[in-house]
């Protein structure tokens, strides 16, 4: 006969139902099951969730307690004091739960892990967030990978660990039921000032939802992706990272269904260059697992030593996609208003601030970490720094996107500026991605007025490039 007390199941990264080894894992005990949510803003400190994306997990958190029947219950504070006193309370011998990543969520799990145990409790925990975790990677010399092809290649492909099945979904779960106080409004994610109204018509948050994207992208968007992804205003995106982020789906499931796909007539080259993309959050997150100073700090310390320039302004007008610079405009405008913003043009506004604008990738790491839906520790961090040119594998600091030539290669007709600067939608192809470059005939007759409808350029391209390459030159110098 099945154990009538409780075990208690920890939800965190890990918003869904199917492909859940903690929920698998709990439901195998033939008990029953309290799920539970803490949202913990003590621990987190500094990397507590930005507005968009406390935003989504509102609404991912509302999807999964649906889902459950309303058996999710919700608590706010530390964990390290909430679940043991959640497993004394029921009597609960086992807690469960997924296991994270970021420095701060480890040194807090290990805490409580040795709390349960101290008061004879006990926690089980498991992967469902990554493909391959950081401890079973590494080279022959047992230190870890810095470059991201023979991690992929080498580490993971060749001698890692093959990614496990992904799970189906228990249907026969008994959650046990537990009178708690607090509701998801309590939880203080829902913003006060109703900004969100773009997002929440461009999202779907949600298991349903990620499923649901996940084949668009396969039927629409997996066709020419290793081409058509550099195209911001194409289909060849999957827009799954929230939903991963959040775990609405695994990386298993994702894999598997690639899996699929390899055995219809769909390109190979497209889907091991979606593949590849993967793993590219796969490295980063081994990289904040062995670097957990990544967030924070240089990994080529040289770059502490960076002249970087502080200038209030121009901050502003690239937060507000005011530059003058239309594709980067763009991106800064689609950030603000969708949560979101297309790989390729996060590379040029990146590129236009941390060298153009010569602003410390620090700046640019927590305005993502606030804006984005995806916002995600491992990946933000890794890519700024990937950016900025001092992080593992980076692109070289003199490789400086011009956002001219990056705007008109791939927004060519100027179908994604037109949507997110629409004061520019009536200037000719030839020179919405410079405007200043028409003469004042034809900008009158698109109403464009510089400096009045739409601001002059903040910084000029040849001699900001100049400006950087003397400061990059300055560290061999020092």
């Amino acid at each position: 006969m099945a154990s009538q007390k409780p075990v208690i199941l920890w939800f965190r990264q890990d918003l869904r139902i199917a492909d859940n080894p903690a929920l698998n894992a709990a439901h195998a005990c033939g008990a029953p099951v309290l799920p539970i949510f803490v949202q913990d803003d003590v621990n987190a400190g500094d990397w507590a969730p930005g507005g968009a994306s406390r935003w989504w997990l509102h609404q991912s958190l509302s999807a999964l307690n649906s889902e459950m029947g309303g058996h999710l219950q919700f608590f706010r504070g530390d964990p390290n004091d909430i679940v043991p006193g959640i497993a004394a309370e029921t009597d609960a011998d086992i807690v469960f739960w997924n296991r994270c990543y970021e420095p701060w969520q480890r040194a807090r799990d290990e805490k409580l892990r040795d709390s349960l145990r101290a008061s004879g409790k006990s926690a089980r925990t498991f992967n469902a967030s990554l493909l391959f975790e950081p401890p079973e990677i590494s080279k022959a010399d047992r230190t870890p990978y810095r470059v991201f092809t023979p991690f992929y290649k080498k580490g993971c492909l060749e001698n890692g660990p093959r990614p496990r099945e992904a799970e189906q979904a228990p249907d026969d779960v008994r959650w046990h039921q537990h009178s708690g106080n607090t509701t998801l409004d309590d939880l203080g994610l829902e913003p006060k000032v109703r900004w969100y109204d773009e997002m929440q018509n461009t999202w779907t948050p949600g298991e349903r939802g990620a499923r649901e994207r996940l084949a668009t992208f396969l039927k629409n968007g997996l066709k020419g992706y290793k081409e058509g992804r550099n195209f911001p205003d194409r289909k060849n995106v999957s827009r799954l990272s929230p939903h991963l982020h959040f775990g609405e789906i695994s990386p298993q499931q994702v894999w598997r269904a690639l899996d699929e796909q390899q055995r219809s007539d769909f390109p190979v080259e497209d889907i091991e260059h979606f593949r590849s993309e993967l793993a590219w959050r796969e490295f980063s997150y081994n990289l904040l697992y062995h670097f957990p100073d990544l967030p924070s700090e240089n990994l080529q310390r040289k770059f502490n030593r960076f002249p970087w320039r502080e200038d209030a302004a121009a901050l502003r007008a690239w937060q507000r996609g005011e530059t003058g610079y239309p594709i980067v405009d763009a991106g800064m405008r689609e950030l603000w208003r969708t949560g979101y913003m297309h790989n390729r043009v996060r590379m040029i506004v990146g590129s236009f601030l941390v060298k153009n604008l010569l602003l410390h990738w620090h700046h640019g790491e927590r305005w993502f970490w606030d804006t984005l839906v995806d916002a995600d520790l491992a990946n933000n961090s890794a890519s700024w720094q990937w950016i900025a040119g001092c992080g593992a594998d980076a692109a070289p600091y003199f490789r400086i996107f011009n956002p001219l030539t990056q705007g008109r290669k791939f927004d060519p007709d100027g179908a994604y500026v037109r949507r997110y600067v629409p004061e520019l939608a009536a200037m000719p192809d030839k020179f919405l991605h410079a405007p200043w470059e028409a003469s004042e005939e034809i900008r009158r007759a698109a109403n464009v007025t510089l400096g009045q409808t739409y601001p002059d350029p903040i910084v000029d391209l040849a001699e900001s490039r100049e400006r950087a390459l003397a400061a990059f030159r300055s560290l061999s110098s020092g």
